[in-house]
Protein backbone atom coordinates (compact mmCIF):
# COMPACT_ATOMS: atom_id res chain seq x y z
CA UNK A 1 0.00 0.00 0.00
CA UNK A 2 0.91 3.35 -0.69
CA UNK A 3 1.00 6.72 1.44
CA UNK A 4 -0.90 9.71 0.80
CA UNK A 5 1.67 11.52 -0.30
CA UNK A 6 3.15 8.65 -2.88
CA UNK A 7 -0.01 8.58 -4.11
CA UNK A 8 0.12 12.37 -4.98
CA UNK A 9 3.54 11.91 -6.07
CA UNK A 10 2.34 8.92 -8.70
CA UNK A 11 0.16 11.28 -10.10
CA UNK A 12 2.87 13.62 -11.58
CA UNK A 13 5.47 10.97 -12.30
CA UNK A 14 2.93 8.47 -13.89
CA UNK A 15 3.11 9.13 -18.13
CA UNK A 16 -0.33 10.32 -19.10
CA UNK A 17 -2.13 8.34 -21.71
CA UNK A 18 -0.83 10.71 -24.64
CA UNK A 19 2.74 10.82 -23.40
CA UNK A 20 2.20 6.86 -23.39
CA UNK A 21 0.91 6.38 -26.91
CA UNK A 22 3.41 9.03 -28.83
CA UNK A 23 6.50 6.81 -27.07
CA UNK A 24 5.13 3.98 -27.87
CA UNK A 25 4.02 4.67 -31.33
CA UNK A 26 7.56 5.80 -31.94
CA UNK A 27 8.87 2.64 -29.98
CA UNK A 28 6.89 0.66 -33.00
CA UNK A 29 7.89 2.85 -35.64
CA UNK A 30 11.62 2.17 -35.09
CA UNK A 31 11.35 -1.36 -34.46
CA UNK A 32 9.40 -1.85 -37.29
CA UNK A 33 12.40 -0.38 -39.55
CA UNK A 34 14.57 -2.69 -38.01
CA UNK A 35 12.61 -5.70 -38.94
CA UNK A 36 12.57 -4.69 -42.28
CA UNK A 37 16.23 -3.79 -42.87
CA UNK A 38 15.78 -8.36 -43.24
CA UNK A 39 19.54 -8.40 -41.78
CA UNK A 40 18.89 -7.98 -37.86
CA UNK A 41 15.09 -7.85 -36.00
CA UNK A 42 14.16 -4.90 -33.54
CA UNK A 43 13.69 -4.90 -29.99
CA UNK A 44 12.68 -2.23 -27.71
CA UNK A 45 14.36 -2.92 -24.15
CA UNK A 46 14.88 -0.85 -20.97
CA UNK A 47 12.07 1.29 -19.34
CA UNK A 48 9.59 2.11 -22.17
CA UNK A 49 9.52 -1.73 -23.06
CA UNK A 50 8.77 -2.60 -19.61
CA UNK A 51 6.53 0.17 -18.97
CA UNK A 52 8.72 1.75 -16.29
CA UNK A 53 9.71 4.85 -17.27
CA UNK A 54 9.15 8.01 -15.31
CA UNK A 55 7.57 10.96 -16.72
CA UNK A 56 9.33 13.31 -18.90
CA UNK A 57 11.97 11.04 -19.85
CA UNK A 58 12.22 11.06 -23.25
CA UNK A 59 14.75 8.05 -23.55
CA UNK A 60 13.97 5.35 -25.92
CA UNK A 61 16.44 2.00 -26.38
CA UNK A 62 16.62 0.02 -29.42
CA UNK A 63 17.96 -2.71 -29.91
CA UNK A 64 19.24 -4.85 -33.39
CA UNK A 65 19.67 -8.42 -32.99
CA UNK A 66 21.93 -10.01 -35.39
CA UNK A 67 22.74 -13.64 -35.93
CA UNK A 68 25.84 -15.22 -34.27
CA UNK A 69 27.49 -15.92 -37.33
CA UNK A 70 28.41 -12.25 -37.92
CA UNK A 71 32.08 -11.76 -36.59
CA UNK A 72 32.77 -8.71 -34.29
CA UNK A 73 33.74 -6.68 -37.00
CA UNK A 74 30.74 -7.32 -39.50
CA UNK A 75 28.63 -6.76 -36.19
CA UNK A 76 30.33 -3.27 -36.19
CA UNK A 77 29.85 -2.55 -39.95
CA UNK A 78 26.28 -3.30 -40.50
CA UNK A 79 25.01 -2.28 -37.26
CA UNK A 80 26.19 1.27 -37.85
CA UNK A 81 25.32 1.04 -40.96
CA UNK A 82 21.87 0.29 -40.33
CA UNK A 83 21.71 2.47 -37.44
CA UNK A 84 22.66 5.51 -39.35
CA UNK A 85 20.04 4.38 -42.09
CA UNK A 86 17.59 4.24 -40.13
CA UNK A 87 18.05 7.67 -37.69
CA UNK A 88 18.91 9.13 -41.19
CA UNK A 89 15.27 7.81 -42.59
CA UNK A 90 13.45 9.77 -39.44
CA UNK A 91 15.71 12.71 -39.73
CA UNK A 92 17.40 12.34 -36.54
CA UNK A 93 20.57 14.36 -35.24
CA UNK A 94 23.27 11.45 -35.59
CA UNK A 95 26.17 11.09 -32.99
CA UNK A 96 28.27 7.95 -32.82
CA UNK A 97 29.16 6.71 -29.69
CA UNK A 98 31.40 3.96 -28.21
CA UNK A 99 30.43 1.46 -25.36
CA UNK A 100 31.85 -2.09 -25.82
CA UNK A 101 31.57 -1.43 -29.39
CA UNK A 102 29.91 1.27 -31.29
CA UNK A 103 26.15 2.66 -31.12
CA UNK A 104 24.54 5.70 -33.01
CA UNK A 105 22.71 8.16 -30.60
CA UNK A 106 20.05 10.08 -32.58
CA UNK A 107 17.37 13.04 -31.50
CA UNK A 108 14.09 11.63 -33.17
CA UNK A 109 11.57 13.97 -32.90
CA UNK A 110 12.04 15.24 -29.41
CA UNK A 111 13.22 11.31 -28.50
CA UNK A 112 16.61 10.54 -27.33
CA UNK A 113 17.28 7.20 -29.02
CA UNK A 114 20.27 4.53 -28.84
CA UNK A 115 20.01 1.97 -31.74
CA UNK A 116 22.47 -0.35 -30.72
CA UNK A 117 23.70 -3.71 -32.76
CA UNK A 118 24.10 -6.90 -30.09
CA UNK A 119 24.08 -10.55 -30.92
CA UNK A 120 20.86 -12.98 -31.03
CA UNK A 121 22.33 -14.93 -28.48
CA UNK A 122 20.07 -18.00 -26.83
CA UNK A 123 20.73 -17.36 -23.39
CA UNK A 124 22.91 -15.02 -21.43
CA UNK A 125 25.56 -17.62 -21.05
CA UNK A 126 26.39 -17.18 -24.48
CA UNK A 127 26.65 -13.34 -24.75
CA UNK A 128 29.48 -12.15 -26.71
CA UNK A 129 29.36 -8.85 -25.46
CA UNK A 130 27.95 -7.09 -22.88
CA UNK A 131 24.86 -5.10 -24.32
CA UNK A 132 24.03 -8.87 -25.76
CA UNK A 133 22.80 -9.65 -21.73
CA UNK A 134 20.18 -6.58 -21.87
CA UNK A 135 17.28 -8.34 -23.87
CA UNK A 136 17.38 -11.44 -21.01
CA UNK A 137 17.22 -7.96 -18.64
CA UNK A 138 14.17 -6.88 -20.45
CA UNK A 139 12.01 -10.32 -20.75
CA UNK A 140 12.87 -10.90 -17.53
CA UNK A 141 11.52 -7.99 -15.83
CA UNK A 142 8.66 -7.73 -18.32
CA UNK A 143 7.60 -11.30 -16.99
CA UNK A 144 7.85 -10.27 -13.18
CA UNK A 145 6.90 -6.56 -12.87
CA UNK A 146 3.22 -6.57 -12.99
CA UNK A 147 1.55 -5.10 -10.04
CA UNK A 148 5.17 -3.49 -9.07
CA UNK A 149 5.35 -0.47 -12.08
CA UNK A 150 4.29 2.41 -9.31
CA UNK A 151 6.90 1.11 -6.77
CA UNK A 152 9.35 1.23 -9.53
CA UNK A 153 8.19 4.72 -10.28
CA UNK A 154 8.68 6.14 -6.60
CA UNK A 155 12.12 4.19 -6.38
CA UNK A 156 13.34 6.08 -9.90
CA UNK A 157 11.78 9.49 -8.56
CA UNK A 158 13.26 9.56 -4.76
CA UNK A 159 16.62 8.24 -6.52
CA UNK A 160 17.05 11.41 -9.07
CA UNK A 161 15.76 13.48 -5.70
CA UNK A 162 18.79 11.91 -4.72
CA UNK A 163 21.06 12.23 -7.19
CA UNK A 164 22.01 8.51 -7.36
CA UNK A 165 20.32 7.70 -10.56
CA UNK A 166 22.11 6.93 -13.13
CA UNK A 167 24.76 4.13 -13.47
CA UNK A 168 27.34 6.41 -15.52
CA UNK A 169 30.40 6.81 -14.21
CA UNK A 170 29.98 10.29 -13.22
CA UNK A 171 27.06 9.52 -11.09
CA UNK A 172 27.90 6.29 -9.74
CA UNK A 173 24.36 5.21 -9.04
CA UNK A 174 21.16 3.04 -9.56
CA UNK A 175 20.29 2.05 -12.99
CA UNK A 176 16.86 2.20 -13.95
CA UNK A 177 17.38 -2.51 -13.95
CA UNK A 178 19.02 -2.35 -10.78
CA UNK A 179 15.94 -0.29 -9.25
CA UNK A 180 13.38 -2.76 -10.10
CA UNK A 181 15.68 -5.67 -8.75
CA UNK A 182 15.34 -3.84 -5.78
CA UNK A 183 11.49 -3.11 -5.94
CA UNK A 184 11.17 -6.80 -6.87
CA UNK A 185 13.37 -8.69 -3.89
CA UNK A 186 11.99 -6.39 -1.28
CA UNK A 187 8.18 -6.69 -2.50
CA UNK A 188 7.76 -2.55 -3.06
CA UNK A 189 8.93 0.72 -2.49
CA UNK A 190 7.86 1.04 1.34
CA UNK A 191 9.94 -2.02 2.59
CA UNK A 192 12.61 -1.57 -0.04
CA UNK A 193 13.21 2.34 1.81
CA UNK A 194 12.98 0.30 4.82
CA UNK A 195 15.89 -2.02 4.35
CA UNK A 196 18.07 0.94 2.28
CA UNK A 197 17.57 2.93 5.35
CA UNK A 198 19.65 0.31 7.55
CA UNK A 199 22.19 -0.67 4.81
CA UNK A 200 25.61 -1.81 6.24
CA UNK A 201 28.37 -3.20 4.07
CA UNK A 202 28.64 -7.00 2.54
CA UNK A 203 25.09 -6.84 1.48
CA UNK A 204 23.96 -9.29 -0.67
CA UNK A 205 20.78 -9.54 -2.34
CA UNK A 206 20.19 -12.30 -5.26
CA UNK A 207 16.68 -12.33 -6.65
CA UNK A 208 17.90 -16.56 -8.04
CA UNK A 209 19.60 -17.55 -5.14
CA UNK A 210 22.71 -18.70 -7.57
CA UNK A 211 25.25 -16.42 -7.26
CA UNK A 212 28.48 -18.08 -8.55
CA UNK A 213 31.17 -15.36 -7.93
CA UNK A 214 32.60 -13.06 -4.73
CA UNK A 215 32.48 -9.39 -5.17
CA UNK A 216 34.72 -6.87 -2.99
CA UNK A 217 31.93 -4.25 -4.29
CA UNK A 218 29.94 -1.61 -1.71
CA UNK A 219 26.67 -3.28 -3.05
CA UNK A 220 26.32 -6.86 -4.48
CA UNK A 221 23.29 -7.49 -6.38
CA UNK A 222 23.66 -10.71 -8.59
CA UNK A 223 22.05 -10.22 -11.58
CA UNK A 224 19.09 -12.25 -12.31
CA UNK A 225 19.68 -13.17 -15.31
CA UNK A 226 24.00 -13.74 -14.68
CA UNK A 227 25.27 -15.18 -11.55
CA UNK A 228 28.55 -13.74 -12.03
CA UNK A 229 27.70 -10.05 -13.02
CA UNK A 230 26.64 -7.51 -9.68
CA UNK A 231 24.16 -5.31 -11.17
CA UNK A 232 25.54 -2.79 -8.69
CA UNK A 233 29.15 -2.80 -9.51
CA UNK A 234 28.85 1.42 -10.63
CA UNK A 235 27.69 1.82 -7.53
CA UNK A 236 30.00 3.81 -5.01
CA UNK A 237 30.04 3.75 -1.33
CA UNK A 238 29.78 7.48 -1.45
CA UNK A 239 26.36 7.12 -2.89
CA UNK A 240 25.39 3.81 -1.89
CA UNK A 241 25.40 5.75 1.85
CA UNK A 242 23.62 8.94 0.67
CA UNK A 243 21.01 7.20 -0.69
CA UNK A 244 20.75 5.15 2.62
CA UNK A 245 21.06 8.75 4.67
CA UNK A 246 18.36 9.86 2.48
CA UNK A 247 16.48 6.63 3.18
CA UNK A 248 16.60 7.72 7.08
CA UNK A 249 15.60 11.51 6.16
CA UNK A 250 12.00 10.48 4.25
CA UNK A 251 10.92 7.30 7.13
CA UNK A 252 11.59 9.84 9.56
CA UNK A 253 9.77 13.11 8.19
CA UNK A 254 8.29 12.32 4.70
CA UNK A 255 7.07 14.80 2.51
CA UNK A 256 7.04 16.17 -0.94
CA UNK A 257 10.51 17.51 -1.07
CA UNK A 258 11.79 13.53 -1.34
CA UNK A 259 10.71 13.35 -4.50
CA UNK A 260 11.70 16.52 -6.41
CA UNK A 261 14.81 16.26 -8.00
CA UNK A 262 17.63 19.08 -7.24
CA UNK A 263 17.73 21.94 -9.28
CA UNK A 264 21.43 22.36 -10.29
CA UNK A 265 22.21 25.70 -9.22
CA UNK A 266 25.33 28.07 -10.62
CA UNK A 267 28.03 30.15 -9.04
CA UNK A 268 29.21 33.01 -10.57
CA UNK A 269 32.40 34.19 -10.89
CA UNK A 270 32.31 36.42 -8.16
CA UNK A 271 30.49 34.31 -5.40
CA UNK A 272 33.58 31.52 -6.26
CA UNK A 273 35.89 34.40 -5.49
CA UNK A 274 33.80 35.31 -2.60
CA UNK A 275 33.83 32.19 -0.86
CA UNK A 276 37.22 30.91 -2.02
CA UNK A 277 38.22 34.06 0.61
CA UNK A 278 36.41 33.18 3.25
CA UNK A 279 37.79 29.58 3.47
CA UNK A 280 41.04 30.78 3.62
CA UNK A 281 42.75 28.07 1.25
CA UNK A 282 43.93 28.07 -2.57
CA UNK A 283 42.20 26.29 -4.76
CA UNK A 284 44.10 25.31 -8.22
CA UNK A 285 42.68 23.71 -11.64
CA UNK A 286 44.77 21.88 -14.10
CA UNK A 287 42.24 22.18 -17.35
CA UNK A 288 42.61 20.89 -20.50
CA UNK A 289 40.58 20.12 -23.90
CA UNK A 290 38.09 17.47 -23.18
CA UNK A 291 39.24 13.48 -25.15
CA UNK A 292 37.06 12.74 -27.45
CA UNK A 293 35.52 9.63 -26.13
CA UNK A 294 32.25 9.11 -24.12
CA UNK A 295 32.45 10.25 -20.05
CA UNK A 296 32.39 6.18 -19.23
CA UNK A 297 35.54 5.89 -20.60
CA UNK A 298 37.13 9.41 -19.27
CA UNK A 299 35.48 9.92 -16.40
CA UNK A 300 37.11 6.82 -14.70
CA UNK A 301 40.76 8.71 -15.85
CA UNK A 302 39.94 11.62 -14.78
CA UNK A 303 39.65 10.01 -11.31
CA UNK A 304 42.56 8.36 -11.78
CA UNK A 305 44.62 11.00 -12.39
CA UNK A 306 42.69 13.05 -8.83
CA UNK A 307 44.07 10.52 -6.77
CA UNK A 308 47.59 10.50 -8.70
CA UNK A 309 47.97 14.32 -8.64
CA UNK A 310 46.75 14.91 -4.67
CA UNK A 311 49.53 12.20 -4.29
CA UNK A 312 52.09 14.09 -6.37
CA UNK A 313 51.07 17.18 -4.16
CA UNK A 314 51.11 15.58 -0.88
CA UNK A 315 54.93 13.64 -1.21
CA UNK A 316 55.43 17.58 -2.26
CA UNK A 317 54.62 18.73 0.99
CA UNK A 318 51.18 20.48 -0.05
CA UNK A 319 48.41 19.54 2.12
CA UNK A 320 45.45 18.94 -0.11
CA UNK A 321 41.85 19.42 1.67
CA UNK A 322 39.68 17.98 -1.00
CA UNK A 323 40.08 17.68 -4.87
CA UNK A 324 37.91 16.13 -7.65
CA UNK A 325 37.24 16.47 -11.06
CA UNK A 326 34.49 17.39 -14.32
CA UNK A 327 33.96 16.43 -17.66
CA UNK A 328 32.20 19.17 -19.68
CA UNK A 329 31.84 19.02 -23.53
CA UNK A 330 34.79 21.57 -24.29
CA UNK A 331 37.09 21.64 -21.18
CA UNK A 332 37.60 19.20 -18.44
CA UNK A 333 39.45 19.92 -14.80
CA UNK A 334 41.14 18.41 -12.16
CA UNK A 335 40.36 20.67 -9.17
CA UNK A 336 42.37 20.84 -6.04
CA UNK A 337 41.81 22.46 -2.92
CA UNK A 338 45.18 23.07 -0.81
CA UNK A 339 45.81 24.18 2.61
CA UNK A 340 49.19 25.23 2.03
CA UNK A 341 50.04 26.46 -1.63
CA UNK A 342 53.89 27.64 -0.37
CA UNK A 343 56.40 26.27 1.78
CA UNK A 344 59.94 27.12 2.84
CA UNK A 345 63.15 26.62 0.48
CA UNK A 346 64.29 24.16 3.10
CA UNK A 347 63.16 20.65 3.35
CA UNK A 348 63.95 17.81 5.60
CA UNK A 349 64.59 14.16 3.71
CA UNK A 350 65.13 11.04 5.84
CA UNK A 351 68.15 9.33 4.52
CA UNK A 352 69.33 5.38 5.93
CA UNK A 353 69.88 4.06 8.85
CA UNK A 354 73.31 4.48 10.55
CA UNK A 355 74.36 0.66 10.48
CA UNK A 356 73.88 0.58 7.04
CA UNK A 357 77.31 1.19 6.58
CA UNK A 358 77.53 0.84 2.76
CA UNK A 359 74.52 3.31 1.92
CA UNK A 360 75.14 5.71 5.03
CA UNK A 361 78.68 6.23 2.91
CA UNK A 362 77.17 6.71 -0.19
CA UNK A 363 74.60 9.37 1.24
CA UNK A 364 77.06 11.38 2.96
CA UNK A 365 79.33 11.59 0.27
CA UNK A 366 76.79 12.57 -2.47
CA UNK A 367 75.53 15.40 0.59
CA UNK A 368 78.46 16.71 2.30
CA UNK A 369 78.79 20.36 1.31
CA UNK A 370 75.73 20.53 -0.73
CA UNK A 371 72.69 21.54 2.24
CA UNK A 372 71.15 24.01 4.90
CA UNK A 373 72.48 21.18 7.80
CA UNK A 374 73.79 17.56 7.84
CA UNK A 375 74.39 14.72 6.78
CA UNK A 376 73.27 14.60 11.10
CA UNK A 377 71.77 11.72 12.70
CA UNK A 378 68.94 11.97 14.76
CA UNK A 379 67.99 8.76 17.32
CA UNK A 380 69.34 5.87 14.57
CA UNK A 381 69.07 7.59 11.14
CA UNK A 382 70.66 10.30 8.90
CA UNK A 383 68.74 13.56 8.35
CA UNK A 384 70.04 16.44 5.54
CA UNK A 385 68.01 20.06 5.19
CA UNK A 386 68.52 21.08 1.87
CA UNK A 387 67.08 23.61 -0.97
CA UNK A 388 63.45 22.39 -2.02
CA UNK A 389 62.41 21.55 -5.78
CA UNK A 390 59.60 23.25 -5.87
CA UNK A 391 58.23 25.36 -2.54
CA UNK A 392 55.50 26.67 -4.63
CA UNK A 393 52.44 24.16 -5.96
CA UNK A 394 52.29 26.20 -9.19
CA UNK A 395 55.73 25.32 -9.85
CA UNK A 396 54.79 22.15 -9.23
CA UNK A 397 52.00 21.38 -11.65
CA UNK A 398 53.88 23.51 -14.14
CA UNK A 399 56.91 20.82 -13.85
CA UNK A 400 57.24 17.99 -16.56
CA UNK A 401 56.34 15.80 -13.08
CA UNK A 402 52.38 16.41 -13.43
CA UNK A 403 52.87 14.72 -16.94
CA UNK A 404 54.22 11.81 -14.90
CA UNK A 405 52.28 11.28 -11.99
CA UNK A 406 49.99 8.70 -13.17
CA UNK A 407 47.59 10.27 -15.51
CA UNK A 408 44.52 8.19 -17.36
CA UNK A 409 45.85 7.24 -20.55
CA UNK A 410 43.69 9.77 -22.91
CA UNK A 411 44.12 12.43 -19.96
CA UNK A 412 47.53 12.22 -20.55
CA UNK A 413 47.73 12.74 -23.99
CA UNK A 414 45.29 16.28 -23.60
CA UNK A 415 47.34 17.32 -20.96
CA UNK A 416 50.23 17.15 -22.72
CA UNK A 417 48.98 19.17 -26.01
CA UNK A 418 47.26 22.00 -24.36
CA UNK A 419 47.05 22.48 -20.87
CA UNK A 420 46.20 25.56 -18.12
CA UNK A 421 46.92 25.63 -14.74
CA UNK A 422 44.73 28.35 -12.48
CA UNK A 423 44.73 29.33 -9.03
CA UNK A 424 41.53 30.63 -7.40
CA UNK A 425 39.25 32.88 -9.21
CA UNK A 426 40.90 31.86 -12.38
CA UNK A 427 39.03 28.15 -12.36
CA UNK A 428 35.90 29.41 -12.93
CA UNK A 429 34.10 29.11 -16.19
CA UNK A 430 30.49 28.80 -17.21
CA UNK A 431 31.33 25.51 -18.61
CA UNK A 432 32.18 24.49 -14.57
CA UNK A 433 29.91 26.90 -12.58
CA UNK A 434 27.78 24.17 -11.36
CA UNK A 435 30.20 21.44 -11.01
CA UNK A 436 32.53 24.75 -8.76
CA UNK A 437 29.07 25.71 -6.84
CA UNK A 438 28.84 21.80 -5.56
CA UNK A 439 32.11 21.59 -4.56
CA UNK A 440 32.06 24.49 -2.85
CA UNK A 441 28.68 23.94 -1.20
CA UNK A 442 29.38 20.23 -1.08
CA UNK A 443 26.10 18.15 1.43
CA UNK A 444 24.94 15.30 1.98
CA UNK A 445 21.40 15.17 0.03
CA UNK A 446 19.86 15.15 3.38
CA UNK A 447 21.76 18.26 4.88
CA UNK A 448 21.25 19.79 1.62
CA UNK A 449 17.25 19.28 1.94
CA UNK A 450 17.40 20.33 5.51
CA UNK A 451 18.95 23.45 4.93
CA UNK A 452 16.93 24.29 1.92
CA UNK A 453 13.48 23.65 4.41
CA UNK A 454 15.20 25.95 7.42
CA UNK A 455 15.97 28.96 4.39
CA UNK A 456 12.00 28.72 3.57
Amino acid sequence: MHSELEKKVLTRIRPLNQEREDILKMADELKDAVDKSGIARGMIVGSVARETWVSGDRDLDVFMLFETSFSKEELEEKGLGLAREIATAFDGEIVEKYAEHPYINANINGFDVDLVPCYAVLNASEIKSAVDRTPFHTRYIKNRINGFTDDVLLLKQFSKACGVYGSDQMTEGFAGYLCEIFILYYGGFSKFIEAASEWHPEIIIDLENHQAKDFNDPLVVIDPVDPRRNVAASLSATRMYEFSEFARGYLSNPSDDFFIKKEALKISQKEFSERIKLRGTSFYGIIFDTPGLIPDIIVPQLRKSVVSVTGLLERNGFTVNRADSFMGERKCILLFELLTETLPDIEKRAGPLVWDKKNSDKFISKHLGNTYSGPYISENRYYIEINRKYPSAFKLLQSDELKESGLGKHVKQSVCSNISIMKNTECWNEEFSSFLQDFIEKRSPISDLLLKKMQK
